[in-house]
């Protein structure tokens, strides 16, 4: 019986939704037998590191791949367009079930998850509750910011009735 080990702040956003740090080798196994995942929502700019895509590759998981930067002061902001095109992966259950993560999923994982809880009508204090259980004490003031600013009109109604009627 092989051990199966969760990727770091892992946990379930919605059935068919996960969300994470970036996962290693030793979480392989818990992403195959236990996700059976179709897709990987990769939110860092950087390079994906080669266990991970050949693991993609061997299990056939499509990753899409939106690099955004971090959302440190004093200039770097999140490109609302980077986070619906994420949302329009997300929301589209041929997708599922995907994984969500970024470094540490904190930051830019909990912005994702955080427009995603706008579209489904949750309070900014629910949202900001979520947001601060896996950021622990590294809150960023314009990750909330940036999501309390993000306009769920924007994203295509159009596309979420498509989307829907995928079920």
């Amino acid at each position: 019986n092989e051990v199966l080990i969760p990727p770091l702040n892992f946990a379930m956003v919605a059935p068919g939704i996960y969300r994470s740090g970036y996962p290693n080798s030793r979480n392989h196994a818990f992403m195959q037998n236990k996700l059976r995942l179709r897709t990987i929502i990769y939110l860092c700019p950087e390079d994906y590191m080669e266990a991970n895509v050949d693991f993609c590759k061997l299990n056939n998981i499509k990753v899409f791949q939106f690099g955004i930067q971090g959302n440190k002061e004093p200039f770097v902001d999140i490109p609302e367009d980077a986070i619906r095109d994420a949302l329009y992966v997300l929301l589209d259950v041929r997708n599922h079930p995907v994984l969500i993560h970024c470094n540490k999923g904190k930051h830019r994982t909990g912005c994702l998850v955080g427009c995603l809880r706008k579209l489904q009508h949750w309070s900014l204090t629910s949202i900001f509750d979520e947001y601060r259980r896996f950021a622990g004490n590294k809150v960023r003031v314009l990750d909330q910011q940036f999501i309390e600013l993000f306009r769920t009109s924007r994203v295509s109604a159009e596309h979420l009735r498509t989307l829907a009627c995928n079920n």
